[in-house]
């Protein structure tokens, strides 16, 4: 998740490290706060994979700043990873945004709407947070208020994104 991240705003523009780490805290930091000790050794990987390159440039103070770029490696993985992604990638909501959100760098249309079909699969299966033996378990079937919020927010949730699901892909079809 971290990783597509990086590549997903390099792709938009070299960016400093700094500003790297606000964006991807901006986008992931509510379900898990992105330290340095976790950014930093995830750039050097990439930089070792050949993904992104560093290069010091002049800061506003006295001390350059490390400047962090795609490469085409970099490009070529990001694509890979939003093309195919893992099926943790379509099913765990907090990787469903953070894929979606650079769904766009994909650019083909017919590849975007199988992404996105595989997530109308999954949501159109029958779940919930809690089962009776293998059926899943509506908010109507509980007396507790919490259990009944959960449930009732979960499934407007996902109704919305059913909706948004079955248009965007009506519309990048459309779009050929």
């Amino acid at each position: 998740m971290l990783e597509l991240a990086i590549l997903g705003f390099l792709r938009d523009r070299p960016l400093h490290g700094y500003d790297l780490r606000k964006r991807v805290a901006a986008l992931m930091g509510h379900v898990r706060p992105v330290a340095d000790g976790t950014l930093y050794p995830a750039i050097k990987r990439m930089a070792a994979a050949g993904w992104l390159i560093r290069k010091d440039e002049p800061g506003m103070a006295a001390a350059p700043r490390r400047t962090l770029y795609l490469t085409d490696e970099g490009r070529e993985e990001l694509e890979r990873r939003l093309r195919e992604p893992d099926d943790l990638d379509i099913s765990d909501e907090n990787r469903w945004f953070t894929l979606l959100a650079f769904l766009r760098h994909l650019g083909e249309p017919d590849a975007q709407a199988v992404v996105l079909r595989r997530r109308l699969a999954f949501l159109e299966e029958p779940t919930s947070f809690f089962y009776d033996g293998d059926r899943p378990m509506g908010a109507e079937e509980f007396g507790d208020p919490f259990r009944q919020g959960l449930l009732t927010i979960a499934h407007a949730t996902s109704q919305a994104e059913l909706a948004w699901l079955r248009a965007t892909i009506e519309s990048l079809e459309g779009s050929r």
